[in-house]
């Protein structure tokens, strides 16, 4: 894959929490810095994905806490310092995409961003990058946003959904679509009715568009926002800079990217996805993502010493460190030690982690979160 063009840059979010990958997505050490998979992080797989195509010059991070980017600048050393960008706030992503593109197109007013999530997992990425690629130039064609959709492999209530019938043109053979509307996580009969139709796609969170169209949208279409984002703007490279940053978020809205603008946009296109695309919310994913042994399990070790013994288990994940894990006559299980805590749970139920999570939150076992 060529290298992109010097319009093109990256934005990497990377302020979630990941409760349903306890214990090794915690508070000081979320999903987005733990390895998973392997040996590497989910925002350093994300890093590579687009290494050689984009310089790490043109790449930006926004997280949520000064801790978070020490991180990031430990775990991405190429990445310049001033690159990476602190949110003295959650105010979810909206604000966050906001932030991105305002310090972005302060280096390039002609800036084309491409929006990724620090916990996506990516397969065939020559075409991931390829689709970024016809993205990028659709965007930076006129006053459009861009998405990148996923056909649904199943009716999904956990995603928001996109409606796209007509080709606005074909580039090398590929439609673009214009996108007729969004549709924020449905419930399970509308999800259903909408994968049936064959027209609606799954919203990843994967947006292209110039920063400043986005900038324009968000000024449009969510007032408060814009107003924040113009008073950032205005201040960056001075003396207030940060403290401006501060007080603007303290009166922007709480709201997410696909609220604020995508709902409300009416210049959106949409490009079909021709990759596989993971997005690694729970440890059930990390299982179906990962290679299995001859007993469908999936057994990943990231300490030295560790060692798993398996009699009779099947179809089972056995994530751990530097202990020896060994089971009997045990089948689709959980299994996830580290050096302060052990979850133990049926794979069926890898989604009520995230309960569980609440509950040490209730009984205020903070060291544990």
């Amino acid at each position: 894959m060529a290298e992109a063009p010097k319009n093109f840059y990256l934005l990497i979010l990377c302020g979630g929490g990941g409760t349903r990958l306890w214990p090794r997505s915690r508070n000081k050490t979320p999903k987005q810095f733990s390895q998973l998979l392997n040996d590497d992080s989910l925002i350093q797989i994300t890093y590579n994905r687009f290494k050689g195509y984009l310089p790490p010059e043109r790449m930006f991070v926004v997280t949520t806490t000064k801790k978070y980017a020490q991180i990031v600048k430990k775990q991405l050393p190429k990445i310049p310092k001033e690159n990476i960008v602190v949110e003295p706030m959650r105010r979810n992503t909206a604000m966050a995409h906001g932030l991105g593109a305002v310090y972005i197109k302060a280096r390039d007013p002609q800036a084309v961003i491409l929006n990724e999530y620090s916990d996506h997992i990516v397969h065939d990425v020559k075409d991931y990058l390829k689709t970024y690629a016809l993205a990028g130039n659709a965007a930076a064609e006129g006053d459009w946003l861009v998405a990148i959709g996923i056909k649904p492999a199943f009716p999904h209530t956990g995603m928001g959904h996109i409606k796209a019938r007509k080709t606005w043109k074909k580039v090398a053979g590929r439609p673009i679509y214009k996108i007729e509307g969004f549709t924020e996580k449905p419930d399970l009969k509308v999800a259903k009715r909408f994968t049936e139709t064959g027209y609606y796609y799954w919203n990843a969170g994967l947006y292209v568009w110039k920063a400043s169209t986005f900038l324009r949208a968000i000024k449009k279409h969510e007032p408060q926002a814009g107003k924040s984002l113009a008073q950032i703007e205005k201040a960056l490279g001075t003396e207030e800079e940060q403290k401006v940053i501060k007080k603007a978020y303290e009166a922007a809205p709480n709201i997410a990217v696909d609220y604020a603008v995508s709902e409300k946009a009416k210049n959106f296109l949409m490009i079909e996805a021709n990759f596989d695309w993971v997005d690694i919310g729970d440890w059930e994913v990390v299982y179906q993502v990962s290679k299995k042994d001859k007993q469908g399990n999936v057994v990943i070790k990231h300490g030295k010493r560790g060692e798993f013994v398996g009699f009779n288990t099947k179809n089972s994940l056995i994530h751990f460190d530097d202990q020896l894990i060994a089971t009997v006559d045990v089948e689709g299980l959980i299994i996830v030690d580290t050096k302060e805590a052990l979850l133990i749970c049926p794979r069926e139920k890898a989604e009520e982690v995230k309960k569980f999570v609440q509950k040490i939150k209730e009984l205020k076992k903070l060291e544990y979160l």
